[in-house]
């Protein structure tokens, strides 16, 4: 139970959390697996900071160069950041270190939660009051509290200080599973972007996102930060310059391939996690629960109904991924688009011509189309908000 949860010894990484001080915590973690290198608790935990300081970092590099509001609906753009008041000039080559750097930290968190073999390990974890240093400052404010991140890019959730400091969470087994998911889905996403050229696209309008732009642009002008997205002028021509130039070509294609084992162990380890789930018999601050549980989220269960439309989810995804099913559009007919061969055999990535149905050309096969009834069925299950639960679920 919350209070069972909440009167358990904490694990030893909590301590490091709590503070903000997820660099510290991984020094001491990674002494204690000198001395039992095989302790999967331990791995839990380190696996946990880790992934966690993937993001810490990413917050910090763009806070560093003063992420502009007006870009926070981008992935990997959306952490909620205060306004830097002197920000470092941002380059193409900065941009891709970046994501280098996220990468380097989400496969060490990968690579030690993969090594997590003991099904009794807990982490029992005051979520909400968890720290980040954000701004990269050395100490975290009252703004870096998880629970104040959540709320902030979640503005429907309703969650006050006090809950936030009773809100525990028990990670087992299953969770550590379903983190390396989480690890894999970020990894896919981020050598999706790494394979591809995008510096022309980026130094035209990258001042939408930055405010010091290392650019030979750097004589337009641009709209005040307060601003939002196409709230003037140079805001709309900019926006249509950058969809303009989503065309890409792929310099790396070796990540592309990578970036289909990833999503294909994304599914698999979906699997795996629900197999972990749905064996379990206690109900002790469940995060993602089976029907039998009762989760940490208020009012919201998850029905036997749900995890077979999930599994009907994974084993449709599983078999696109292989290019045994094919994707439809719009202006195709009979035939469909193999999802497989796009990262076996990229070209150019066009975004306008991908939408327009052209670029397609290489990739369309005759064979069985995706079904339908699946998609339809994870609508209907999920009442509609399957998107949302697909984010928890992974």
């Amino acid at each position: 139970s919350q209070l069972d949860a909440e009167a358990a010894e904490p694990p030893f990484v909590e301590q490091f959390l709590l503070k903000g001080e997820l660099a510290e915590g991984e020094v001491a973690l990674l002494e204690r697996l000198k001395l039992d290198k095989d302790n999967s608790q331990l791995r839990f935990e380190l696996g946990t900071l880790q992934f966690l300081r993937a993001i810490e970092g990413l917050g910090q590099s763009l806070y560093r160069h003063g992420r502009q509001k007006q870009s926070q609906w981008i992935p990997f753009l959306r952490i909620p950041l205060p306004e830097n008041p002197e920000p470092e000039e941002i380059s193409y080559r900065k941009v891709r270190h970046i994501f280098l750097n996220m990468q380097a930290e989400l496969t060490r968190a990968e690579a030690n939660l993969s090594r997590v073999t003991d099904r009794a390990v807990m982490q029992r974890l005051h979520f909400g009051r968890i720290r980040l240093d954000l701004n990269g400052d050395g100490a975290t404010s009252e703004d870096e509290v998880l629970w104040r991140i959540f709320t902030t890019m979640n503005r429907g959730a309703r969650i006050t200080e006090d809950m936030a400091g009773r809100f525990v969470i028990a990670f087992d087994h299953a969770d550590a599973i379903w983190l390396r998911g989480y690890c894999h889905l970020l990894l896919s996403m981020t050598n999706i972007i790494l394979a591809h050229d995008f510096q022309d696209a980026f130094e035209r309008t990258a001042q939408l996102y930055f405010p010091k732009v290392d650019s030979p642009y750097g004589y337009l002008r641009t709209s005040p930060s307060s601003r939002t997205w196409f709230g003037s002028d140079t805001d709309i021509a900019d926006g249509i310059a950058m969809i303009h130039m989503i065309r890409y070509e792929c310099t790396e294609p070796k990540r592309m391939m990578s970036a289909l084992h990833h999503f294909e162990e994304v599914v698999r380890l979906s699997r795996l996690n629900w197999d972990a789930i749905q064996a379990e018999i206690d109900d002790d601050a469940e995060w993602i629960p089976n029907p039998k549980q009762t989760g940490v989220i208020p009012n919201v269960r998850v029905s036997p109904e749900m995890i077979d439309a999930w599994k009907a989810f994974l084993d449709e995804m599983d078999a696109i991924l292989k290019g045994k099913k094919l994707l439809a559009h719009w202006r195709i007919e009979n035939d469909g688009i193999n999802l497989r061969r796009i990262f076996t055999e990229p070209t150019q990535l066009d975004l306008v011509l991908w939408l327009q149905g052209t670029a397609a050309k290489p990739y369309i096969e005759k064979g069985e189309l995706t079904d339908h009834r699946v998609w339809r069925q994870l609508q209907q299950v999920f009442s509609g908000q399957f998107f949302g639960f697909a984010i928890w679920f992974n």
